[in-house]
C-alpha cells in the first residue's frame, strides 16, 4: 500500500508504522483526518508531514480522535504546531476524543487550548 493510497476521490488512508492508521478526506477547503491507534514519538513526525501538506489550503481542519488510543507529548507537540500553522488561516477542530486521550488533554490543559467537539 502506498502512502495515502486512494480509496475514492478526495479520500485516502495510510498506515504509519504499525501503530497508527490515518484516513483523510477533503470537502472543498475542509480537511478531515481520522486517527486510529497511537500518536507518539514513532508516528507523529509522519503525521505532522501529512497535516503540513494541507494546512496552507485548509480553511477548516478537523482531527477525529474517536479511535485514537494514545497520545504522547510528541503528539501534543504536533497539535500545537498545527494550531500555530492554522492561526489566522482557518479553524482547527478536534472531535470525538477517546477516553484515554481526553484524560491526557485534561491533565495537560490541552482541553482549554483547542476547539473540541
Amino acid at each position: 500500500m502506498g502512502i495515502f493510497s486512494k480509496k475514492k476521490k478526495d479520500a485516502a488512508s495510510d498506515v504509519i508504522g504499525s501503530q497508527l492508521n490515518v484516513s483523510s478526506s477533503k470537502d472543498g477547503a475542509e480537511y478531515t483526518f481520522e486517527l486510529e491507534g497511537r500518536l507518539d514519538t514513532n508516528t507523529s513526525p509522519e503525521f505532522e508531514g501529512k497535516v503540513n501538506e494541507v494546512v496552507g489550503d485548509a480553511e477548516k481542519l478537523i482531527l477525529d480522535f474517536s479511535k485514537l488510543d494514545y497520545i504522547s507529548s510528541a503528539g501534543l507537540r504536533v497539535l500545537l504546531g498545527t494550531a500555530q500553522a492554522m492561526d489566522g488561516k482557518g479553524e482547527l477542530v478536534i472531535r470525538n476524543l477517546s477516553q484515554p486521550v481526553q484524560e491526557v488533554f485534561e491533565l495537560t490543559g490541552f482541553n482549554n487550548l483547542f476547539h473540541i467537539e
